[in-house]
C-alpha cells in the first residue's frame, strides 16, 4: 500500500517546520504533528491584551550568518531590537553584558586601562592555571567582584547546585568588552518579528498538512504506517524506550503576571542574581516590540529539576550523560527511515539561527542522495 506521506515530521518546532517547508517545495508530501495543543514548539508567542507573550521563555533572534537572516526575513518582518539585559545584584542595577558601563557601575572606573587592571588584578589573586570546577574557571577569567556580583548565585539557581560542585567547561569563556557598549549579542543581524514568531511558523507551514495534540508514541504504529520517513525532534532516548538509560535536563517554570499599569521594569529583560529570589530574571514582552498598549505582562522565570512530567530545556552536558548520548546516537544511525533532527534529538542546546542551519543542512543532505537538487 502506498504511503500517504513521504516525511511524517514530529514536533513542529522550528527545525520540523523548516524542514516540512523545504521539502514540500522540493514536492515532497509532508505531516507534522505536535503533542502540544499548538504549532510552533518552544518559539510559540500567546497572544494576550494586545501582547505576544514568549510562551516557553525569551526568544531573541540573532546571527551574523546572512543567508539564516535573509532565510527567515521570507516570513516575518523584523523589528531593531536589541538584547541589553540590566541585573539586579545586591540592590543595585548594572548593565550587562559585562561592558564599561558594568564596570563603571561596579567600581567607578572610567577607563579601558582602569577596568583592565581591575580584573587583571583579581585574575591574579583569585584565579588559577588549572580550574577543577565552574567557580575556579569563573574566577580564572574575571576575578572575583564579578564573579560574586553577577555569576555565582545566578549560575547556582540556573543549574541547581553549588558552583564548586559544577564542571569548569559550563563556562567556556566570558565575554568582556572595554567599551560602552550594552548590545549583549554582537551579532550583525538581531531583531523580534514584528507580530511575533507565530507569523514565520505560519509562513514555513503554510498549506502544509498539520495535527496538533497528538502523542506519537500513543500512536507511533498508525503514525509511522503514514510515511516513507519519520523526522523526529522530540527526545532521542525516549524514542528508543530509555534502553540506554535517562538523558538528564534542567527545566523552567514560568509564572506570567497580568499588571494594570504600562512599564513595569522599563526593559525586556531583568536578571535576579541575589539568591533571595527563587526565580533568575523577569521578562516584560511587550518591550521586545515597543508595545504601547496601557497594561503590562511579566513573566518571572523559574529553573527546576527536571523529571518527566515537564519541559525538558537544557540538556546536561557532562561526561556520563555525553555517554549515555552516544549510546543512543550508534543506535540512531542504524535507522535509515528516521531522521534525527533538532535540540532534544541531539541532546544539544541550539540557538534559533543554530536550528534553521541545521534543518537546511540535512535538507541538502537528503537532496543530493535522492537527486532533489
Amino acid at each position: 500500500m502506498e504511503k500517504k506521506y513521504d516525511f511524517l515530521i514530529v514536533g513542529a518546532g522550528l527545525f520540523g517546520s523548516v524542514f516540512a517547508h523545504e521539502m514540500t517545495k522540493r514536492n515532497k508530501r509532508c505531516l507534522v504533528i505536535d503533542k502540544r495543543d499548538h504549532l510552533g514548539g518552544n518559539v510559540y508567542c500567546e497572544e494576550k491584551d494586545g501582547i505576544n507573550v514568549h510562551k516557553y521563555g525569551a526568544h531573541i533572534f540573532h546571527t551574523n550568518d546572512k543567508k539564516i537572516w535573509d532565510y527567515v526575513n521570507q516570513f516575518a518582518t523584523f523589528n531593531n531590537y536589541i538584547n541589553s539585559p540590566i541585573s539586579l545584584s545586591k540592590g543595585k542595577m548594572y548593565n550587562l553584558p559585562f561592558n564599561m558601563n558594568t564596570f563603571y557601575q561596579l567600581w567607578g572606573t572610567k577607563t579601558p586601562e582602569e577596568a583592565k587592571a581591575k580584573i587583571d588584578e583579581q585574575i591574579a589573586k583569585y584565579g588559577t592555571k588549572s580550574p577543577q570546577n565552574l567557580e575556579e574557571q569563573a574566577l580564572s577569567l574575571v576575578g572575583k567582584d564579578i564573579y560574586e556580583t553577577f555569576i555565582k548565585e545566578y549560575t547556582e539557581k540556573q543549574w541547581g547546585k553549588k558552583a564548586t560542585e559544577l564542571p569548569a567547561f559550563i563556562i567556556k569563556r566570558l565575554p568582556v568588552r572595554y567599551t560602552f557598549n550594552n548590545n549583549y549579542f554582537n551579532d550583525v543581524y538581531q531583531g523580534i518579528p514584528i507580530g511575533g514568531y507565530n507569523v514565520i511558523i505560519d509562513g514555513l507551514l503554510k498549506d502544509i498538512d498539520t495535527k496538533t495534540s497528538i502523542d506519537f508514541f500513543e500512536n507511533r504504529t498508525e503514525l509511522e504506517a503514514l510515511a516513507e520517513k519519520v523526522v523526529y525532534t522530540g527526545k532521542i532516548d525516549e524514542f528508543f524506550n530509555y534502553k540506554f538509560g535517562q538523558l538528564e535536563y534542567r527545566s523552567l517554570r514560568f509564572e506570567n503576571e497580568t499588571l494594570d499599569i504600562d512599564n513595569y521594569q522599563g526593559n525586556a529583560v531583568v536578571n535576579y542574581n541575589d539568591a533571595e529570589y527563587e526565580f533568575t530574571r523577569i521578562i516584560e514582552h511587550k518591550h521586545f516590540e515597543f508595545g504601547k498598549q496601557s497594561k503590562t505582562i511579566i513573566t518571572r522565570e523559574y529553573p527546576e529539576n527536571w523529571d518527566t512530567g515537564k519541559e525538558a530545556y537544557y540538556p546536561i552536558n557532562n561526561d556520563e550523560n555525553q555517554e549515555i548520548f552516544k549510546k543512543y546516537k550508534e543506535e540512531s544511525l542504524k535507522l535509515k527511515h528516521v531522521i534525527f533532527g533538532g535540540r532534544l534529538a541531539e541532546y544539544r542546546y541550539y540557538d534559533m539561527h543554530q536550528i534553521i542551519a541545521s534543518a537546511l543542512k540535512k535538507v541538502d543532505e537528503i537532496s543530493k542522495v535522492e537527486g532533489l537538487d
